[in-house]
């Protein structure tokens, strides 16, 4: 069956979560680039772009872009928007990056793509990658949920219909094993039913100081939400973190 994500992160990936619009992708972006202070024209990699909403708006602002993810339909989509191919999309795993090493000037990580795996060895190890391909010195953002936030304010059931599709998206989440588990059900117009289940691991700001310091990867800001307010690790909705490569 593969892991989650894999079945996951597919064409019905893009109808569940279309409700993550460019607009809001090109602000968030605007802001959360801002925290870095690159220079014009600097080599950005993003890591899981999906359907290339955060990459797109990077180029927008004049940046060298490269998007990965592993989801060949989602590059598709992310490469079919890219009308005027400014951006490289490329199909890899973010544990195994296919990039040389010191190859970006900055590595970011939007919209908790980060956590996904069953191991912390493994969800470790793609910090490792960040480091790697940075140039040292290069910069990092990771944008993560707050466990502390999610734990207090989590919705246990939703339901919602697509307007253009007439799908029944139903969704039930739940804390299991240290992790957010989220079961997506499908349900068509004609009948048909699929399901999917996601997991994403609650890190907090002590696991990754840890592994970020174990890989060459110094934190150095930390903010609680996109408009770049300071973070509470007790009210804040993000855990967004910038640093550099000392390695």
């Amino acid at each position: 069956m593969g892991e989650w994500f894999e079945r996951s992160f597919g064409s019905d990936y893009m109808i569940v979560y279309k409700h993550r619009d460019w607009e809001n992708a090109a602000r968030e972006v605007r802001n959360m680039i801002g925290f870095l202070n690159l220079p014009a024209g600097a080599k950005v990699l993003d890591v899981g772009c999906g359907m290339g909403r955060h990459a797109l708006a990077l180029s927008a602002l004049g940046f060298r872009v490269s998007g990965v993810d592993l989801s060949e339909e989602l590059l598709r989509e992310a490469a079919r928007k890219d009308t005027e191919r400014r951006v490289r999309w490329l199909r890899g795993d973010m544990r195994h990056l296919p990039f040389a090493n010191g190859s970006f000037d900055a590595t970011v990580n939007f919209f908790t793509s980060f956590g996904y795996f069953g191991s912390e060895e493994e969800n470790a190890s793609v910090l490792g990658e960040l480091r790697r391909v940075l140039k040292p010195g290069g910069r990092f953002l990771i944008d993560f949920l707050n466990p502390a936030y999610v734990r207090r304010t989590l919705v246990p059931f939703s339901e919602r219909t697509d307007g253009e599709t007439g799908w029944t998206i139903t969704e039930s989440r739940r804390i299991e094993n240290e992790a957010v588990v989220k079961d997506i059900r499908i349900r068509t117009m004609e009948g048909g039913e699929r399901a999917y289940q996601e997991t994403v691991r609650l890190y907090g700001r002590e696991w990754f100081e840890t592994h970020l310091a174990e890989t060459g990867l110094s934190l150095k800001r930390l903010y609680g939400d996109y408009d770049g307010s300071a973070f509470s690790e007790s009210e804040s909705k993000r855990l967004i973190m910038t640093g550099v490569s000392t390695a």
